[in-house]
């Protein structure tokens, strides 16, 4: 259990790193920084996905 909470956190991490590159590339011609807000969303989709799939998990293996 403890590698899922692992990867739930990870996904938050990457979210973090997207944010600081779109802050860092925001003002440059031709940046990236709208495939990295892109990103940063999907990453936070991801943690809510896998914690409510986590916990459904765990609660199955509960009964």
């Amino acid at each position: 259990m403890k590698v899922f909470r692992f990867f739930e956190y990870a996904y938050l991490a990457i979210m973090f790193f997207f944010i600081y590159q779109a802050y860092a590339e925001w003002g440059e011609e031709g940046g990236k920084s709208m495939l990295y807000l892109f990103f940063a969303a999907l990453a936070i989709f991801m943690f809510f996905f896998k914690r409510k799939f986590r916990k459904r998990f765990e609660a199955n293996n509960k009964n």
